[in-house]
């Protein structure tokens, strides 16, 4: 039986081809209807918004940083620039590629652990996850060319030119000048909207001093650019910019020559030197030593620099001229005798007869005089124009006593002690001119007479800054006219005008007679600190003053071989000059240098024979060492005197010469013409 036999269907194929050609036909119609729709939608629907999103990842505002403007002496030095400096930065979104990055990054510059916390805290500050974030400012040549040669594996990694903050004389001016740093958190958490706006793109703020008090003007107007980047953040050109503004510039009333005098005068040892332009108010000079580098902040300070820093036992970081209260001693005598006189209590003849000691109606204790332990006596017959010339102890016992607090009390704000003076730095202190009310609510204590014994020798609760101080002395040299003082003498273009905080007005007679006391100090038979004077070409007026570390039991001897060093007392001095037309007014304190005449005499008069006579001193010029007899400093002051007489007489002999030349040459002339008629 044969087997049946199935042939092709060629028909039945061909139709289920045609229903699968069909089938696929409408798929493939389906799919480009979608994709049309699609781009329907994405090209006119809705191209708007997808265009402005893909701008907004292609496209970013990038802030232009603007420029800080610079920092001048009176003389037009400057004290404070912008530094071209080259900082790595790092743009990066994703944590992963971060941690690579910065791995490859170790391998080819050094990055301190301090740099990486300083570079997290500032990521987590940015306002864009693709804004750059400094990593390492001050790039040398070395690490610049490798970062180049790896520049293919660096994505995100940019290396730019920027100016940062240099302070030229170092620690001369640190304590003044202040400096900048970086932003802190702290400082975004305090920062305004308006702020927030002006300091993006800025990696830096003023700290301190003048860099804090004029940071609105040094800072600038922000700019702006929109640049195109690549998907990593990398910017790849510039479309438009505004460009930002530069900061105002500042010019100082300060003089760096004098500056650099008073730390070569101060000789290494701790204190501080105020001098202020008697006139104006403007301050000259403002050096607390030791100081520091301000360069160091300006990126962010190490940690090992700054607990170097805070952990020095002279502490460099202190500002002695603002906030360093110190006893004035005797520097505050004058004043204590013009309020006796202003008072009434006292008058320009009334004299005392000193035999070394006072002490108070029914008290068993005993004051003695300085000078009792030199002589074994008082200073005799003592007035007014004595008492201050020669330091009398006695004579303000006497008179404060006779005054009593009521009456002294509110003196001292009328020279600017026991108050803020106004100074445009921050971080003044205010000292303490004190009262029987502030007793009462401070130590919730009466008022005890001794106590009014000690403060009319400015001892005991008093306090005052140096600044005070200076400020004090340019008031007595203006007559009772009380200046604010300024450093700031001009911004950009505008002038700082001086500004009278008060005028004390009293008798003619009792200026001329506090004046004429602290004028004997300087040249007076017996003053204080008449050695200091010696051959000087122009009348200074000063006092001196001594201001105690330790207590001194009341029937011991000051023995200073006994104390530790910083135990010994306080040299302080304060002096103004010309007496006759004053121009410059110093206060100069000597932390245990215990001589205010013999230690902080010379200083002063260093700095009036810079400033009146142009002797200035380099910072690192020598000076004679601790110990010094005042005697080495009038020696080159001395010398510096007669090269300008000689240079004077020589001037003067050419000039002689050329106009006897000249009379002779005319004479030939008038003869020849006469002659010829």
């Amino acid at each position: 039986m044969q087997e049946a036999q199935q042939f092709k269907d060629h028909q039945r194929e061909a139709k289920l081809f045609r229903s699968r050609v069909v089938v696929m036909a409408v798929f493939m119609l389906l799919l480009t209807s979608t994709l049309v729709y699609r781009y329907y939608d994405l090209q006119i629907v809705n191209y708007e918004e997808y265009a402005t999103q893909s701008d907004r990842n292609r496209v970013h505002v990038q802030p232009v940083p603007p420029t800080r403007g610079l920092i001048f002496d009176r003389t037009g030095a400057l004290l404070a620039d912008n530094k071209a400096s080259f900082t790595l930065s790092v743009v990066s979104a994703n944590p992963t590629e971060l941690n690579d990055t910065i791995e490859l990054l170790k391998t080819l510059v050094e990055i301190a652990p301090s740099d990486l916390g300083k570079f997290y805290k500032a990521q987590k500050q940015r306002r864009h996850n693709l804004d750059p974030v400094p990593l390492r400012y001050r790039l040398t040549e070395d690490e610049i060319a490798r970062l180049a040669v790896n520049q293919h594996l660096l994505d995100g990694v940019e290396v730019n030119a920027e100016l940062v903050r240099n302070y030229p004389h170092a620690d001369t001016f640190a304590h003044v000048i202040g400096y900048t740093g970086r932003i802190s958190e702290k400082d975004v958490k305090a920062f305004t909207p308006e702020q927030l706006r002006r300091y993006s793109g800025t990696h830096a703020i003023g700290k301190n001093g003048i860099e804090a008090s004029y940071e609105d003007v040094l800072l600038g107007e922000v700019g702006s650019q929109n640049v195109e980047t690549n998907a990593r953040g990398r910017v790849m050109r510039i479309l438009d910019r505004i460009d930002s503004r530069q900061g105002s510039d500042l010019r100082l009333h300060l003089d760096a020559r004098l500056q650099e005098t008073a730390v070569a005068a101060m000789r290494g040892r701790r204190g501080a030197v105020v001098a202020i332009d008697v006139k104006t108010g403007g301050v000259l000079a403002a050096v607390s030593y030791p100081g520091f580098d301000p360069n160091l902040f300006v990126t962010g300070i190490s940690y090992r620099d700054y607990k170097s820093l805070n952990e020095d036992i002279d502490t460099p970081l202190f500002n002695r001229f603002l906030q360093a209260q110190y006893p004035p001693g005797s520097t505050i005598k004058p004043i204590i005798g013009l309020a006796g006189l202003h008072t009434g209590f006292t008058d320009v003849d009334r004299a005392i007869s000193d035999r070394g000691t006072f002490s108070l109606p029914g008290s068993s204790r005993i004051w003695r005089d300085w000078v009792l332990a030199r002589t074994g006596g008082g200073h005799g017959r003592v007035d007014l124009k004595t008492g201050i010339a020669e330091s009398c102890d006695t004579y303000f016992w006497d008179l404060g006593n006779r005054m009593g607090i009521d009456n002294i009390s509110p003196f001292g704000a009328h020279f600017g002690l026991g108050d803020l003076t106004g100074i445009d730095i921050p971080h003044e202190r205010k000292g303490l001119w004190p009262s029987r009310e502030w007793k009462r609510a401070a130590r919730r204590e009466a008022w005890y007479p001794g106590d009014t014994i000690n403060i009319s020798i400015g001892q005991g609760m008093m306090l005052a800054t140096p600044l005070q101080l200076a400020v004090m002395t340019s008031t007595i040299a203006n007559h009772g006219v009380r200046h604010r003082p300024q450093f700031i003498q001009k911004i950009g273009n505008q002038i700082h005008e001086p500004i009278i905080e008060e005028i004390f007005d009293t008798k003619p007679e009792y200026w001329d007679a506090i004046i004429g006391g602290m004028e004997e100090v300087m040249h007076g038979a017996r003053g204080t600190a008449r050695r200091v004077s010696e051959r000087s070409e122009y009348r200074m007026a000063g006092k001196s003053g001594t201001a105690q570390v330790v207590a001194i039991a009341q029937n011991a001897k000051y023995n200073s071989a006994l104390l530790k060093e910083r135990h010994r007392d306080h040299a302080l001095f304060v002096a103004f000059a010309p007496v006759e037309a004053p121009q410059i007014a110093v206060a100069v304190m000597l932390e245990n240098a215990e001589g205010g005449s013999s230690q902080a005499a010379p200083v002063a008069r260093a700095m009036m024979d810079a400033h009146i006579l142009g002797y200035y001193l380099k910072a690192d010029e020598f000076f004679p060492p601790v110990g010094f007899h005042h005697a080495a400093i009038i020696k080159r002051a001395n010398n510096y005197i007669a090269e300008r007489k000689a240079a004077r007489e020589a001037k003067a002999a050419e000039l002689a010469a050329k106009a006897a030349a000249s009379s002779s040459s005319r004479a030939a002339t008038t003869g020849s013409g006469a002659g010829n008629e």
